[in-house]
């Protein structure tokens, strides 16, 4: 967490949370109230469309285009269950990214590009990539760290 340009609050905060009985992961990126409100938010979501993580997530992104509260909320979200991934903003967009990997925050790019290059290319685990990738992050941009949350859902049956 920063706060302005150049100062580190907290390195090691959780922007990382499981919602509908733990069965969709979360992440946000930007101001830490409005992305605790947009978790609030997708959770009740899910919660009127039985766990429907596209379902939700549109409705969402409409409530937060169109309310007039939620449209001044400055953050971005990622969603994911164990059907798809989802990247979820204030313009109205639902975004299922190609090859299932995505990345926001201000070291995102740096993050993705190293994934998909990893993910292409190496024979690595999803969990090993994910920490490589953020590892390349930290090193690019001086707003990501080295303190990272994993969260991984079990595989589909």
């Amino acid at each position: 967490v920063t706060f302005g340009e150049a100062v580190v609050i907290k390195s090691g905060a959780r922007k990382v949370r499981r919602l509908h009985h733990g069965r969709v992961i979360c992440g946000i990126a930007g101001a830490t109230a409005d992305g605790l409100a947009l978790f609030e938010n997708l959770e009740d979501q899910l919660k009127a469309h039985n766990g429907n993580l596209m379902r939700a997530a549109v409705e969402l992104a409409k409530a937060w285009r169109t309310d007039r509260t939620l449209r001044r909320l400055e953050a971005m979200m990622i969603a994911a269950d164990q059907e798809i991934t989802l990247l979820i903003s204030g313009n109205g967009d639902v975004l299922e990214p190609e090859e299932g990997i995505i990345a926001i925050g201000s070291g995102g790019n740096f993050a993705l590009s190293a994934a998909r290059a990893l993910a292409r290319h190496t024979p690595m685990s999803a969990e090993q990539i994910a920490r490589a990738s953020m590892a390349v992050a930290s090193e690019l941009c001086i707003f990501t760290n080295t303190t990272l949350t994993l969260e991984a859902l079990p595989a589909p049956a």
